[in-house]
């Protein structure tokens, strides 16, 4: 993969905090934005902005931006902002990140290097962080004990070997069962009269996911392992695999981990009660471990916090079983949760190196 290396400096800020970092070079600012909150330590609870010297990309115009000065991110990548440029963080606390493009990384995507603590969210910016940090080193202060409480564990030395895990996380890698559907079909696969994957394939997934039939027992029929059908519908949805005169086979795209991955995501409709659910999910199971579906389903409603349908009622507990419930084949399909035990539910092994939300979710949860 080819990467670009970024210098990143958080302005105005004593200790001196800085990253350098390797990013996918062809990573859009969604992407950038993702990576630039793993690098740095943050907890994408605000608003955030990319600026050049001509242009400010956001997924939110600000009050004072004229139009033609403001441009989507989405539809931006990092070769648009040039070799240096600010990314800005939480408009009322005012966090501004100096960027640099140093060049050409190396071949993976990670932190390569640096220096000091990320603040904690919402302390008033690089003023409140000095004025935060002079109270927390005067234990006569009067208000040492009281912010102590209240920066709790959140303010901590930079760990490298963590940061680098959390970029390569963000950036993502492909679920061993799409991986393993991908092969199966990379050479064409002739679909059933139905439509559905023949028996060898059906066969063969099981073989290796044989907790997706909820007996256990071996089937030869695709609508037997509800995950199967939920992936096989998700590629092809995504443009992984193609259907051709009967003929399933994967796409070019299908050859390209960082393409995968990015078209997988793309399933996952941001600022949806659905996207949210299974996001919230992955954080809390890799919180509290196993869990019950009621369990799971009691500390989401918690986590997610006032939420309305469509209509305006309240979206309750039982709401949110439900729509766990719905969303499981799809988890389980692509490796995010872990129902070998059938009674509980866990963490898979993607749960932390797919979704973006989730992965900042696993990391800032376990960390509180």
């Amino acid at each position: 993969m080819k990467t670009t290396r970024l210098q990143v400096v958080l302005r105005g800020v004593e200790p001196a905090v800085t990253r350098v970092i390797d990013v996918p070079a062809s990573a859009t600012l969604p992407e950038l934005h993702d990576l630039l909150q793993a690098a740095v330590g943050w907890t994408d609870s605000h608003l955030h902005q990319f600026v050049t010297q001509h242009v400010r990309y956001g997924s939110e115009p600000p009050a004072d931006a004229a139009p033609e000065y403001q441009r989507d991110e989405n539809d931006a990548r990092l070769t648009d902002l040039g070799l240096g440029f600010e990314y800005h963080y939480d408009m009322g606390d005012g966090w501004i990140h100096d960027v640099t493009v140093l060049g050409r990384g190396d071949a993976t995507p990670g932190c390569v290097r640096g220096d000091g603590s990320c603040p904690p969210e919402d302390c008033g910016g690089p003023s409140g962080y000095a004025e935060l940090l002079d109270v927390l080193g005067d234990p006569t202060n009067p208000e040492h004990h009281r912010m102590r409480d209240w920066v709790g564990n959140r303010l901590h030395p930079f760990n490298h070997a963590a940061t680098d895990q959390w970029v390569r996380r963000v950036v993502g890698a492909v679920p061993a069962s799409v991986r393993l559907l991908l092969d199966f079909t990379a050479d064409g696969i002739k679909l059933t009269s139905g439509g559905r994957l023949p028996t060898a394939v059906v066969l063969g997934m099981q073989e290796h996911r044989p907790q997706w039939h909820p007996l256990g027992s071996p089937t030869a029929i695709e609508d037997d392992l509800r995950p199967l059908v939920a992936l096989h519908r998700l590629l092809r949805g995504v443009g992984l695999l193609r259907l051709h005169r009967g003929v399933l086979a994967s796409t070019r795209a299908a050859g390209d981990d960082l393409a995968v991955v990015r078209r997988i995501r793309s399933a996952f409709e941001p600022d949806t009660l659905a996207t949210e659910i299974t996001e919230l999910t992955i954080g809390v199971l890799a919180v509290h471990g196993s869990l019950t579906r009621p369990e799971l389903a009691a500390r989401v409603h918690e986590r997610l916090g006032p939420r309305s349908h469509p209509g305006g009622d309240a979206v309750t507990e039982r709401d949110v079983q439900i729509a766990i419930g719905e969303q499981s084949p799809i988890m389980r399909g692509l490796d995010l949760i872990d129902d070998t035990e059938w009674r509980t539910w866990s963490v898979g092994a993607s749960a932390r190196s797919l979704l973006p939300r989730a992965t900042m979710l696993t990391e800032t949860w376990t960390n509180e």
